[in-house]
């Protein structure tokens, strides 16, 4: 783990570093906001950050948003100023960790941080063949195309075959191609010289470079532009790049991997990616079942989640009751491990009492019923069956005959946003559409008077 400590903390800032040190971490220590964000641009790299509430911690983070740099920022500071902590809170610190620093505090935030990256439950007998490849093939050069459903953990998994190959010492840099616009992807991924575009106020250095000596996943590279297409294979097959703006061309050694939860034969045959591309990127395919595929993993994955955010929102971890156990296991999770780990956090935020109930479990399409009777538990849990007989093509056409293509998309559009309580990014994730594409059918939907559920806090703030 790479950890970037901001600020001079009064001295402190040595023990923290040799606390982190002693944990495991490589630490760098910068002293200005600005500072900080000139290393994270050129290259330097971070799993967390560390920054003094005195400094603009706000400016951090918005600056980090705005220039699509990815990292987890953690604030510290003197004493235990309820206030200061407060407003880091607000501006968008993970946590808050006062100073002088307790050894077992910073291990903890930490480890939180390396579980979030290392995790990954695979104990049924179907995924035991895959992680097998993907062990095989971890230590090797050769790029690796990891397929499936939306959901199902493909970054997941790239991120172990990092940590099983010579490269795990190094940088694991992550691009998501579909969030990214395209006229920006190309200085995202590349980088770019200052002044190279309206803009541009910085050299940037880019994901390839970020990468160098470590692992670059392109996730859902079929979502990229073709003429990007070509300038990537000539990246793959030169091992060189070329910075927009820049006038010479820059040596990269880097491991590859894609994904992509489409069908990319098909996306060559329709002329949507390029069929050499596709070649150098599907050297290994390493294809991840959908959640209904692998049952064991049902329950453990479940136990993780609720584990997991009743941390994250300071309530106790309860364990599940049996109904609501049959439950989890009769759901069909069309939106996979994805649709699993929002439904915990739900189950976490209403469970009462010492157990997380049946009626805490709200599954896709169905609203939160606290009074819930036994025969309204059975019937949600026949339902839940009935929609994964469904699914497996019993009567799957039952509920379609009559209607138009349209109207069914719509439907299906605008269920999995309400189940994603307004998250565009999830439900473009869930849906294996861009979220432009999303956005672009919600404003069709709702200029037509189709009632569109409210965009989630943070995007709302966005948009």
């Amino acid at each position: 783990m790479k950890l970037l400590i901001v600020g001079q903390l009064e001295g402190h800032i040595s023990t923290a570093g040799r606390i982190a040190t002693q944990r495991g971490a490589k630490v760098a220590h910068i002293d200005s906001v600005s500072g900080a964000l000139n290393a994270l641009r050129n290259g330097q790299g971070a799993d967390l950050v560390m920054c003094d509430v005195v400094l603009n911690i706000a400016e951090l983070i918005e600056s980090l948003k705005s220039e699509r740099i990815t990292v987890p920022v953690v604030a510290c500071g003197i004493g235990t100023d309820a206030g200061a902590a407060v407003r880091a809170i607000r501006a968008g610190a993970k946590e808050y960790v006062p100073l002088p620093p307790d050894a077992d505090l910073i291990a903890a935030v930490l480890q939180a941080v390396a579980e979030e990256d290392a995790t990954f439950i695979a104990r049924d007998p179907s995924m035991q063949p895959i992680i097998q490849l993907a062990e095989r093939v971890a230590n090797s050069d050769a790029s690796i195309l990891v397929t499936g459903e939306s959901g199902t953990g493909k970054e997941v998994m790239a991120r172990f075959i990092h940590r099983k190959s010579r490269r795990a010492m190094n940088n694991f840099v992550s691009v998501n191609c579909a969030a990214i616009p395209d006229n920006l992807l190309e200085s995202e991924l590349f980088g770019h010289e200052k002044g190279a575009f309206t803009g541009a106020v910085a050299r940037r250095i880019g994901k390839f470079e970020e990468a160098n000596g470590g692992t670059l996943l392109l996730d859902e590279i079929s979502e990229m532009d073709q003429r990007l297409q070509a300038k990537l294979l000539r990246a793959i097959q030169e091992r060189e790049i070329d910075r927009v703006g820049g006038t010479q061309p820059i040596k990269i050694d880097i491991r590859l991997i894609a994904t992509s939860n489409r069908n990319l034969e098909e996306e060559v045959k329709a002329k949507r990616f390029r069929e050499d591309l596709y070649f150098r990127l599907n050297v290994v395919n390493v294809q991840m079942p959908s959640l209904r595929e692998r049952p064991a993993d049902i329950i453990p994955l479940a136990e993780y989640f609720a584990k997991k955010y009743a941390a994250a929102n300071g309530v106790p971890n309860k364990p599940f009751a049996p109904t609501a156990l049959a439950l989890l296991q009769a759901h069909h999770w069309r939106g996979n491990v994805r649709e699993l780990e929002n439904t915990m956090h739900r189950a976490v935020l209403l469970a009462r009492g010492n157990q997380i109930e049946a009626e805490s479990i709200m599954l896709s399409g169905q609203s939160f019923a606290p009074e819930a009777t036994p025969a309204a538990l059975a019937a949600q849990l026949a339902a839940s069956r009935t929609m994964s007989s469904q699914s497996s093509g019993q009567n799957a056409q039952g509920n379609l005959v009559g209607r138009t293509v349209a109207d069914v998309e719509r439907d299906l559009i605008i269920d999995t946003l309400q189940h994603c309580l307004g998250n565009r990014t999830h439900a473009a994730n869930i849906l294996g559409i861009s979220i432009r594409t999303l956005r672009n059918k919600l404003k069709l939907y709702s200029e037509s008077g189709v009632p569109v559920p409210p965009a989630a806090g943070e995007e709302r703030a966005v948009s």
